[in-house]
């Protein structure tokens, strides 16, 4: 009798690596130039460490990112995704960090691109501050839009719509919006959509389409199953902000960052360009 075929870890991870380089290929991404930015060592240890939840790499490489893109990423704060979107696209693309118009937090991130000139030299900056101020970019001139657990703070402030909306004026037809996002229980209410800090998946698609785009894929990379979404803080009370300080700590850490939702929408092409305003 031939023997019964095992699944191993091993046969998975590689079966994994092998389609993440062909989807990474089929999109334009250079796996290889992306894999060295998220691995450098210029990036801060607390920062990589975090990579277990965010997985960048996946991430990325499932948004479609080439280095030849003129990339947004909305409000990346001093944390973000700044260093590896900065290195990738250095050479041949261009990168946006479009801020808040918080002095704090301009003068934070101003601070940290001027420590290291020889790395975000290009790092290109705009404003991001619903309702008054939306232009990210010129109208039609993005190939991607990014953001990284942004849209509960859009939720909290009312103007999530004028957000997606800001996003598609932005992007080229074709143009990639990427999305990750805490992942709110299915039937979460608007309120405590504010308060816990957790959206609703269906809810975060239907702003989107809403404002135009399509959704062209979900990944699961950034599912986190041990986040059962019914803690004292909100999500706050996982790390990496830990709101309840030493108070079950071990539990917290134990469970991680949260479970995200992971979303690859397009602006269809042959939408006409808006003006600028």
């Amino acid at each position: 009798m031939a023997p019964a075929f095992r699944w191993s870890t091993s046969f998975a991870g590689g079966l994994a690596a092998m389609l993440l380089a062909a989807s990474a290929a089929a999109s334009g991404v250079d796996h290889a130039a992306l894999k060295k930015a998220v691995d450098s060592p210029a990036r801060a240890p607390e920062q990589r460490a975090r990579d277990v939840y965010r997985h960048p790499l996946q991430t990325l490489t499932f948004f479609g990112i080439a280095p030849d893109m003129n990339v947004v990423e909305i409000w990346p704060g001093t944390t973000g995704y700044t260093d590896i979107l900065a290195a990738y696209l250095h050479d041949r693309g261009r990168y946006t960090a479009a801020l808040p118009a918080s002095e704090k937090g301009v003068a934070a991130y101003q601070a940290k691109l001027e420590a290291a000139p020889e790395r975000l030299d290009r790092v290109a900056l705009s404003t991001f501050a619903p309702p008054a101020r939306t232009d990210i970019a010129p109208p039609g001139s993005a190939d991607a839009v990014l953001t990284f657990r942004n849209v509960h703070n859009w939720v909290a402030g009312g103007y999530e719509q004028q957000a997606f909306d800001a996003f598609f004026k932005a992007l080229k037809p074709g143009g990639v919006l990427g999305v990750v996002e805490h992942r709110a229980r299915p039937g979460s209410t608007l309120q405590q959509m504010k308060d816990s800090g957790y959206a609703n998946e269906d809810y975060v698609i239907a702003l989107a389409r809403n404002a135009g785009f399509e959704l062209v894929a979900r990944s699961n990379v950034n599912d986190n199953p041990k986040d059962t979404k019914d803690y004292p803080q909100g999500v706050w009370t996982l790390p990496p902000t830990l709101k309840l300080g030493e108070q079950d700590r071990a539990r917290y850490l134990a469970i991680g960052e949260s479970d995200r939702m992971t979303l690859k929408f397009a602006k269809p092409r042959g939408t006409k360009v808006a003006s600028r305003n």
